[in-house]
Protein backbone atom coordinates (compact mmCIF):
# COMPACT_ATOMS: atom_id res chain seq x y z
CA UNK A 1 0.00 0.00 0.00
CA UNK A 2 1.70 3.06 -1.11
CA UNK A 3 0.88 6.64 0.56
CA UNK A 4 -0.36 8.10 -2.84
CA UNK A 5 -3.09 5.39 -2.91
CA UNK A 6 -4.03 5.93 0.60
CA UNK A 7 -7.12 8.80 0.65
CA UNK A 8 -8.01 8.85 4.15
CA UNK A 9 -6.54 6.97 7.62
CA UNK A 10 -7.71 7.24 10.82
CA UNK A 11 -5.23 5.20 13.08
CA UNK A 12 -6.81 4.61 17.11
CA UNK A 13 -8.00 7.83 17.10
CA UNK A 14 -9.80 9.18 20.35
CA UNK A 15 -11.46 12.30 20.77
CA UNK A 16 -13.20 13.64 23.84
CA UNK A 17 -15.52 16.93 24.86
CA UNK A 18 -15.30 18.05 28.38
CA UNK A 19 -15.05 14.81 29.46
CA UNK A 20 -17.10 12.76 27.20
CA UNK A 21 -16.15 10.33 24.73
CA UNK A 22 -17.31 10.90 21.05
CA UNK A 23 -14.94 8.57 19.19
CA UNK A 24 -13.40 6.11 20.70
CA UNK A 25 -10.63 4.02 19.09
CA UNK A 26 -11.47 4.74 15.11
CA UNK A 27 -9.34 2.92 12.68
CA UNK A 28 -10.64 3.38 9.12
CA UNK A 29 -8.88 3.63 5.49
CA UNK A 30 -10.00 4.69 2.40
CA UNK A 31 -8.06 3.90 -0.81
CA UNK A 32 -8.26 5.65 -4.06
CA UNK A 33 -10.97 3.75 -6.08
CA UNK A 34 -12.90 3.22 -3.30
CA UNK A 35 -16.30 5.07 -2.68
CA UNK A 36 -17.47 4.81 1.39
CA UNK A 37 -20.89 5.36 3.14
CA UNK A 38 -20.97 6.08 6.70
CA UNK A 39 -23.97 4.85 8.33
CA UNK A 40 -25.35 5.07 11.84
CA UNK A 41 -28.15 6.84 14.15
CA UNK A 42 -28.28 11.04 14.40
CA UNK A 43 -25.79 11.04 17.37
CA UNK A 44 -23.59 8.19 16.55
CA UNK A 45 -20.29 10.01 15.44
CA UNK A 46 -20.54 10.10 11.88
CA UNK A 47 -20.79 14.41 11.77
CA UNK A 48 -17.78 14.41 13.97
CA UNK A 49 -15.27 12.07 12.27
CA UNK A 50 -16.16 14.19 9.11
CA UNK A 51 -14.92 17.66 10.94
CA UNK A 52 -11.58 15.74 11.58
CA UNK A 53 -10.88 15.29 7.98
CA UNK A 54 -11.90 18.53 7.30
CA UNK A 55 -9.47 19.83 10.67
CA UNK A 56 -12.54 21.70 12.14
CA UNK A 57 -12.03 19.15 14.98
CA UNK A 58 -8.75 17.75 16.30
CA UNK A 59 -8.33 14.44 18.16
CA UNK A 60 -7.49 13.93 21.83
CA UNK A 61 -5.10 11.26 20.30
CA UNK A 62 -4.15 8.97 17.35
CA UNK A 63 -3.30 10.28 13.97
CA UNK A 64 -5.27 11.54 10.96
CA UNK A 65 -4.22 11.25 7.44
CA UNK A 66 -5.63 13.01 4.50
CA UNK A 67 -4.65 12.77 1.23
CA UNK A 68 -1.36 12.02 2.14
CA UNK A 69 -1.17 14.80 4.74
CA UNK A 70 -0.37 14.00 8.08
CA UNK A 71 -2.65 16.45 10.62
CA UNK A 72 -0.04 18.17 12.36
CA UNK A 73 2.71 18.34 9.95
CA UNK A 74 0.55 19.82 6.67
CA UNK A 75 -1.28 23.04 6.09
CA UNK A 76 -5.18 22.37 6.51
CA UNK A 77 -6.63 25.41 4.63
CA UNK A 78 -4.58 24.23 1.64
CA UNK A 79 -5.56 20.95 1.86
CA UNK A 80 -9.10 22.20 2.49
CA UNK A 81 -8.93 23.01 -1.01
CA UNK A 82 -8.47 19.56 -2.48
CA UNK A 83 -11.66 18.64 -0.14
CA UNK A 84 -15.33 19.17 -1.67
CA UNK A 85 -18.02 19.82 0.48
CA UNK A 86 -21.60 19.33 0.45
CA UNK A 87 -24.55 19.69 3.05
CA UNK A 88 -27.31 21.71 3.95
CA UNK A 89 -25.63 24.34 5.80
CA UNK A 90 -24.08 25.18 2.29
CA UNK A 91 -27.65 26.20 1.30
CA UNK A 92 -28.87 27.62 4.18
CA UNK A 93 -25.73 29.90 4.10
CA UNK A 94 -26.61 30.97 0.86
CA UNK A 95 -30.57 30.69 1.25
CA UNK A 96 -29.62 33.60 3.96
CA UNK A 97 -27.24 35.91 1.69
CA UNK A 98 -30.73 35.52 -1.28
CA UNK A 99 -28.67 37.59 -4.16
CA UNK A 100 -26.82 34.94 -5.60
CA UNK A 101 -26.96 33.42 -8.84
CA UNK A 102 -26.68 29.66 -9.17
CA UNK A 103 -23.83 30.22 -11.38
CA UNK A 104 -21.89 32.99 -8.99
CA UNK A 105 -22.86 29.89 -6.29
CA UNK A 106 -20.70 27.26 -8.35
CA UNK A 107 -17.76 30.35 -9.12
CA UNK A 108 -17.35 30.45 -5.44
CA UNK A 109 -16.07 26.80 -4.97
CA UNK A 110 -13.28 27.62 -6.90
CA UNK A 111 -11.98 30.39 -3.56
CA UNK A 112 -13.69 28.60 -0.78
CA UNK A 113 -15.98 31.03 0.10
CA UNK A 114 -19.71 32.16 0.45
CA UNK A 115 -20.15 34.90 -1.75
CA UNK A 116 -17.62 36.22 -4.86
CA UNK A 117 -14.98 38.37 -3.34
CA UNK A 118 -12.56 37.72 -6.42
CA UNK A 119 -12.28 38.82 -10.43
CA UNK A 120 -14.27 35.96 -12.50
CA UNK A 121 -12.35 35.11 -15.42
CA UNK A 122 -14.39 33.69 -18.72
CA UNK A 123 -12.28 30.41 -17.60
CA UNK A 124 -14.09 30.26 -14.23
CA UNK A 125 -18.10 30.92 -15.83
CA UNK A 126 -16.87 28.40 -19.02
CA UNK A 127 -15.91 26.10 -16.15
CA UNK A 128 -19.14 26.19 -13.83
CA UNK A 129 -21.49 26.53 -16.88
CA UNK A 130 -19.85 22.60 -17.56
CA UNK A 131 -20.65 21.56 -14.29
CA UNK A 132 -24.06 22.68 -14.36
CA UNK A 133 -25.01 21.51 -17.69
CA UNK A 134 -23.18 17.85 -15.95
CA UNK A 135 -26.03 17.99 -13.24
CA UNK A 136 -28.62 18.74 -15.72
CA UNK A 137 -29.27 22.44 -14.47
CA UNK A 138 -27.69 24.76 -16.59
CA UNK A 139 -30.99 26.47 -17.79
CA UNK A 140 -30.98 27.70 -13.90
CA UNK A 141 -27.08 29.25 -14.22
CA UNK A 142 -28.90 32.95 -13.85
CA UNK A 143 -31.56 31.73 -11.58
CA UNK A 144 -31.76 33.43 -7.93
CA UNK A 145 -30.56 30.66 -5.61
CA UNK A 146 -32.95 31.45 -3.11
CA UNK A 147 -35.89 30.62 -5.52
CA UNK A 148 -34.54 26.91 -6.46
CA UNK A 149 -35.93 23.99 -4.81
CA UNK A 150 -34.24 21.97 -2.47
CA UNK A 151 -33.29 19.45 -4.94
CA UNK A 152 -32.11 22.11 -7.48
CA UNK A 153 -30.27 24.37 -4.79
CA UNK A 154 -28.40 21.15 -3.66
CA UNK A 155 -27.17 20.14 -7.11
CA UNK A 156 -25.77 23.49 -6.87
CA UNK A 157 -23.84 22.93 -3.90
CA UNK A 158 -22.51 20.14 -5.28
CA UNK A 159 -21.31 21.49 -8.46
CA UNK A 160 -20.11 24.06 -6.24
CA UNK A 161 -18.04 21.10 -4.61
CA UNK A 162 -16.77 20.42 -7.66
CA UNK A 163 -15.08 23.87 -9.01
CA UNK A 164 -11.43 23.09 -7.21
CA UNK A 165 -11.55 19.68 -9.19
CA UNK A 166 -11.20 18.32 -5.08
CA UNK A 167 -9.68 14.69 -4.69
CA UNK A 168 -12.66 13.98 -1.70
CA UNK A 169 -15.81 14.73 -2.27
CA UNK A 170 -17.82 14.44 1.31
CA UNK A 171 -21.42 14.56 0.98
CA UNK A 172 -22.56 14.90 4.27
CA UNK A 173 -27.06 13.58 4.28
CA UNK A 174 -27.06 14.97 0.73
CA UNK A 175 -30.49 14.08 0.37
CA UNK A 176 -31.91 15.47 3.76
CA UNK A 177 -35.00 17.66 3.35
CA UNK A 178 -35.50 16.05 0.31
CA UNK A 179 -38.51 14.76 -1.16
CA UNK A 180 -39.14 10.86 -2.83
CA UNK A 181 -38.71 12.25 -6.47
CA UNK A 182 -36.28 14.74 -5.44
CA UNK A 183 -34.00 12.42 -3.56
CA UNK A 184 -33.70 10.05 -6.10
CA UNK A 185 -32.94 12.43 -8.69
CA UNK A 186 -30.23 13.88 -6.84
CA UNK A 187 -28.90 9.89 -6.24
CA UNK A 188 -28.73 9.25 -9.77
CA UNK A 189 -27.21 12.52 -9.89
CA UNK A 190 -24.55 11.15 -7.31
CA UNK A 191 -24.12 7.75 -9.24
CA UNK A 192 -23.34 9.06 -12.50
CA UNK A 193 -20.57 11.36 -10.86
CA UNK A 194 -19.28 8.53 -8.94
CA UNK A 195 -18.63 6.93 -12.15
CA UNK A 196 -16.40 9.55 -14.03
CA UNK A 197 -12.75 8.31 -14.49
CA UNK A 198 -10.55 10.29 -12.43
CA UNK A 199 -12.93 11.77 -9.88
CA UNK A 200 -12.74 12.00 -6.49
CA UNK A 201 -13.34 9.84 -4.03
CA UNK A 202 -16.35 10.06 -2.36
CA UNK A 203 -17.36 9.62 1.40
CA UNK A 204 -21.52 9.81 1.42
CA UNK A 205 -22.64 10.30 4.97
CA UNK A 206 -26.23 9.27 5.82
CA UNK A 207 -28.61 7.17 8.40
CA UNK A 208 -30.94 6.12 5.70
CA UNK A 209 -29.65 2.73 4.20
CA UNK A 210 -31.74 2.90 1.09
CA UNK A 211 -29.20 5.97 -0.10
CA UNK A 212 -26.83 3.56 -0.67
CA UNK A 213 -26.10 3.78 -4.45
CA UNK A 214 -24.71 0.69 -6.66
CA UNK A 215 -21.27 2.30 -6.90
CA UNK A 216 -20.68 2.82 -3.23
CA UNK A 217 -18.24 0.39 -2.67
CA UNK A 218 -17.69 0.13 0.99
CA UNK A 219 -19.20 1.00 4.39
CA UNK A 220 -18.63 1.95 7.70
CA UNK A 221 -20.70 1.17 10.12
CA UNK A 222 -20.65 3.81 13.43
CA UNK A 223 -22.61 3.28 17.34
CA UNK A 224 -21.90 5.32 20.06
CA UNK A 225 -18.68 6.39 18.78
CA UNK A 226 -17.54 3.25 17.59
CA UNK A 227 -16.36 1.41 15.05
CA UNK A 228 -19.64 -1.57 14.71
CA UNK A 229 -18.51 -2.71 11.03
CA UNK A 230 -16.50 -1.41 8.30
CA UNK A 231 -15.47 -2.93 4.68
CA UNK A 232 -16.87 -4.16 1.40
CA UNK A 233 -20.53 -3.04 1.28
CA UNK A 234 -22.38 -6.70 0.54
CA UNK A 235 -19.93 -8.05 3.82
CA UNK A 236 -21.04 -5.20 5.61
CA UNK A 237 -24.80 -4.07 5.19
CA UNK A 238 -25.87 -7.74 7.28
CA UNK A 239 -28.49 -8.29 9.57
CA UNK A 240 -26.56 -8.69 12.30
CA UNK A 241 -24.14 -5.46 11.79
CA UNK A 242 -27.53 -2.99 11.09
CA UNK A 243 -29.34 -4.37 14.10
CA UNK A 244 -26.24 -3.34 16.36
CA UNK A 245 -25.54 -0.14 14.40
CA UNK A 246 -29.22 0.88 14.53
CA UNK A 247 -30.83 -0.63 17.45
CA UNK A 248 -33.79 -2.69 15.91
CA UNK A 249 -34.80 -6.03 14.74
CA UNK A 250 -34.71 -5.89 11.09
CA UNK A 251 -34.90 -7.72 7.77
CA UNK A 252 -32.54 -6.65 4.84
CA UNK A 253 -33.30 -7.40 1.35
CA UNK A 254 -31.22 -6.41 -2.05
CA UNK A 255 -32.86 -5.15 -5.11
CA UNK A 256 -31.11 -3.43 -8.19
CA UNK A 257 -27.68 -3.45 -6.04
CA UNK A 258 -29.40 -1.46 -3.04
CA UNK A 259 -30.11 -2.14 0.32
CA UNK A 260 -34.02 -1.90 1.66
CA UNK A 261 -34.46 -2.57 5.53
CA UNK A 262 -37.79 -3.45 7.09
CA UNK A 263 -38.20 -3.28 10.86
CA UNK A 264 -39.59 -6.48 12.29
CA UNK A 265 -43.35 -6.39 13.49
CA UNK A 266 -42.04 -7.66 17.12
CA UNK A 267 -40.03 -4.41 17.43
CA UNK A 268 -40.54 -2.99 21.09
Amino acid sequence: MTRQSEVVALKDVVWKREGRMILNQINWQVIKGQHWVILGLNGSGKTSILNLLIGYQWCSKGEVHVLGQKFGQTNIPELRKSIGWVSSSVDERYTARGSDSALDVVISGKYASIGLFEQVTDEDCTRARHLLKELRIEHLANHSFLKLSQGEKRRVVIARALMAQPKLLILDEPCNGLDLYSREQLLETIERLSMVEGGPTLLYVTHHIEEVIPTISHVLLVNDGEVVAQGEKHKTLTKENLEKTFRLPITVKWQDERAWVTIKKDCS
